[in-house]
């Protein structure tokens, strides 16, 4: 069964005139945390579409970059979407509900909020709705600000990467520690790793672009 199908299955177990907030509720076990991984990243993003005045077709490309959605499934994901600009829940409880979901799982956050700036940067703009907008689920997620720094500092090119940033390291943290921390953000961003924590693997292909720059910023700075 796929993963879509799992989520249309989700979606048919709500009852009459609940919202997408009683599925983050009912999708706490370990086996159905990509169903619940997917469906986050759709309802938060029809939610950030909302927030910059209008939903592009490149927005809508971005959603199948992140996914690889069947043409047969694609009426369950276009549920979700819609079910989630419509519904009267703000974005905000989403965030805590689904923050509520995965618990101390920061790992599984920062893969979300990662394919939500996937989303966003998909027009080849970064609206200021969109950044307050994802800095306040960071901020709802836990999520520090410089981690949220080094995740915005990958994806929008308003400025050269700071690789210290990337690795989430101070500037003046010594080589050694620099080191560690470039090899635990490799490790966080293995296929395997990522599976386990929940991500489907219709999202792994985000990690490609985090690895890149994960190596980028070691290299620049081990080569100063």
């Amino acid at each position: 069964m796929s993963i879509w199908t799992r989520i249309g299955d989700a979606l048919s177990a709500l009852a009459s005139g609940e919202g997408l907030s009683a599925v983050f509720d009912s999708l706490r076990s370990p086996p159905e945390r990509s169903v619940a991984f997917a469906i986050a990243v759709i309802a938060l993003g029809a939610k950030m579409a909302k927030a910059d005045g209008l939903v592009t077709r490149d927005e809508v490309t971005a959603f199948r970059e992140v996914f690889t959605i069947p043409r047969e499934e694609e009426a369950n994901a276009a549920k979700v979407f819609n079910l989630a600009r419509q519904d009267v829940a703000g974005f905000e409880d989403y965030a805590v509900r689904i923050k509520r979901m995965f618990g101390d799982d920061g790992d599984t956050l920062t893969d979300l909020i990662e394919g939500l700036f996937h989303i966003a940067m998909a027009d080849g703009e970064y609206h200021p709705n969109e950044d307050q907008f994802l800095q306040q689920v960071a901020d709802i997620f836990g999520m520090s600000e410089r981690d949220f720094k080094g995740v915005r500092t990958r994806f929008v090119p308003d400025a050269e990467p700071d690789p210290y940033e990337v690795l989430g390291v101070p500037s003046d943290a010594p080589i050694a520690e620099i080191r560690k921390a470039w090899r635990e953000k490799v490790r966080e961003t293995h296929p395997d790793r990522m599976l386990a924590r929940g991500v489907p693997e219709e999202a792994i292909r985000m990690a490609e672009k985090r690895m890149i720059a994960i190596n980028r910023a070691w290299e620049t700075i081990s080569a100063g």
